[in-house]
């Protein structure tokens, strides 16, 4: 599972990097940013989803690998 963020939908919750920081983190504006390559660790599928849910734009998407 990835999580990406749409930037052109991003405006600066900052909901996913409160709920989820270790998939998440800001820039210098305050606008979300996948950390790495937006890998989705173990034990951490919940915490994405979260994010997911809680985005106001819906700019969170996960892709589930096959």
């Amino acid at each position: 599972m990835k999580v990406r963020i749409d930037p052109e939908r991003c405006q600066g919750h900052g909901r996913c990097y409160d709920l989820a920081p270790g998939l998440f983190g800001d820039d210098d504006e305050g606008y979300g940013q996948v950390l790495g390559d937006g890998t989705v660790p173990p034990g951490k599928e919940n915490d994405a989803r979260l994010a997911v849910a809680n985005c106001p734009e819906r700019a969170i998407g996960l892709l589930e690998e096959a």
